[in-house]
């Protein structure tokens, strides 16, 4: 397990997303009311970025087929098959930075 700066926390405001890489994972860290959380990036239906997708209170909605997740733990919310759920990450911030471990 390691630990990766993900940003500022000025650089993920409230509601916003952002996409991070770690050892050639995509991840993607959302601030959801001043709360950091931490899943992969990648739809496990057919490998949409979901940091491209949409945001709304705790759940993300992927661009591509609409699936819905839960950004605090990865899990599916809804889609029309089932699908895998999404490994999360434990976030910390320090000072003004985000970190994830990975």
């Amino acid at each position: 397990m390691g630990k990766i700066l993900a940003g500022k926390t000025s650089e993920i405001p409230p509601g916003k997303m952002i996409k991070v890489e770690s050892d050639g994972k995509d991840i993607l860290v959302a601030n959801v009311d001043g709360n950091y959380f931490a899943m992969d990036d990648t739809c496990t239906h057919q490998g949409a970025s979901l940091s491209e997708g949409t945001i709304e209170g705790s759940t993300l909605t992927c661009p591509w087929h609409g699936s819905t997740w839960d950004c605090k733990n990865g899990k599916l919310i809804a889609f029309a098959s089932q699908i895998k759920d999404l490994a999360s990450y434990k976030t910390t911030v320090e000072a003004d930075s985000v970190f994830v471990e990975t």
